[in-house]
């Protein structure tokens, strides 16, 4: 019977995968370990908002747990600090209780603590309709801090998922979908299409366009479970192949739905029955068309590989694929011509195609992705250094020391 352990043992793999079961076990883990610290250090008898503050800032990554922290603090702390400066002044009554509510929202939104406005007003209304004001409102201040630091402990000793595997099946799954989209419009060369289903490809080609804001979603957290993770040591440049990946690959299929859109122009153009193209020039183009998805799945496969010896393959994988293409291009460039030559109706749609052709190969090209890759490490580089001056200059105003203006060349 050791097929029952084996099968639990699959489960559970599987469970370790799933971005909603993680984050699942996680909230509910750190928001016990929260309530039971605050059982030791909190005067309160059951101090629900601790637990309640670590159910809330316990995001799927270290950077997000961190600035939800931040945020949840510093609502509960302003919201306390409305209501003890009412207390001062009014009690609880209906006019007392709506202008702390609408102070509470206004100064919230001026603390940008985003999600957490509506945190302000609760903590405000919570605190003033007790009797003893002060001491309910630092326990409650306790409370969220242990929720807090509680929540981004965990997160850092049990370090979440880097997601970087999940965003890079997405990326791949793209990359395959736009290579079967050109595999179906190449299956059109060699025979008639009705516009009909032409016009068919060409929502295809829109639907992708649908799926690279899924996969944008998934890239997002793949970069920000790279920010602040102690397990990954070149964050940036993963972050920025990824995203530059996902770029070229973005331009690229709005190119073959530019594509999609030309062999539906040609489609109108043709009689009933006529072939979009015929003999060599329709064998070359589904060729070429085959030799383009290909380099497209290569491309995706070289971006999110993560292994050196891999990455080389993957390198020569879309090397070959783009000379393959390129020489295919070249024959249908010169067959397309003589064709235009002797029928030069529509001869601007098999000019655009060839261009559309181009511009996918040029986006793939290798030395035209090192290039764009160092001009992102350049710009980064900038904004920290950027971020790193203005640091100094604040720290040396606090110490007091005075900063020498820049000298006039």
């Amino acid at each position: 019977m050791r097929f029952v352990p084996d099968a639990v043992a699959a489960a559970v793999r599987r469970g370790a995968r799933d971005p909603f079961t993680v984050q699942t076990v996680r909230a509910t883990v750190a928001a016990t370990l929260a309530y039971v610290v605050a059982t030791w250090l909190s005067s309160e008898p059951v101090p629900l908002t601790a637990p309640l503050t670590a159910l809330l800032v316990v995001q799927v990554t270290v950077y997000s747990t961190l600035t939800t922290s931040v945020r949840r603090v510093n609502s509960v702390v302003v919201g306390v600090l409305i209501a003890i400066g009412f207390s001062t002044v009014v009690g609880l009554s209906w006019w007392s209780l709506g202008l702390i509510i609408l102070a509470s929202l206004v100064i919230g939104r001026f603390v940008r603590v985003d999600e957490f406005v509506q945190e302000v007003a609760i903590s405000a209304m919570l605190i003033l309709g007790v009797s003893q004001v002060t001491s309910q409102a630092w326990d409650r201040v306790l409370e969220t801090l242990i929720g807090a630091a509680v929540g981004l402990l965990f997160n850092l000793v049990f370090a979440a998922p880097v997601w970087v595997d999940t965003a890079g099946e997405s990326i791949e799954d793209l990359a395959r979908r736009a290579r079967q989209l050109l595999l179906d419009l190449a299956e059109q060369v060699d025979r008639p299409v009705p516009v009909e289903r032409a016009a068919e490809r060409l929502h295809e080609a829109r639907r992708l366009d649908q799926a690279i804001a899924q996969v944008d979603a998934a890239l997002r957290q793949a970069e920000d479970s790279l920010r602040l993770n102690p397990r990954i040591s070149e964050g940036l440049l993963s972050r920025l192949v990824l995203r530059t990946g996902l770029d070229t690959l973005e331009i690229c299929v709005v190119v073959i739905r530019v594509i999609a859109r030309s062999f539906t122009d040609l489609a109108k153009r043709r009689a009933p029955g006529e072939h979009l193209f015929t003999g060599d020039v329709a064998v070359a183009l589904e060729e070429l068309l085959g030799h383009v998805g290909s380099a497209l799945v290569s491309f995706a496969v070289l971006v999110t590989t993560q292994v050196s010896r891999n990455a080389e393959e993957a390198e020569q994988r879309l090397a070959a694929e783009l000379a393959a293409a390129w020489s295919c291009r070249e024959n249908v460039a010169q067959l397309l011509l003589h064709r235009v030559q002797q029928h030069p109706e529509a001869w601007q749609l098999h000019g655009a195609l060839l261009a559309e052709v181009d511009r996918i190969l040029d986006e793939l090209d290798l030395e035209h992705r090192g290039r764009r890759l160092m001009e992102e490490l350049d710009r980064a580089a900038v904004a920290g250094r950027d971020r790193f001056t203005r640091f100094s200059k604040l720290r040396r105003l606090a110490r007091g020391e005075r900063l020498r203006p820049r000298r006039r060349r």
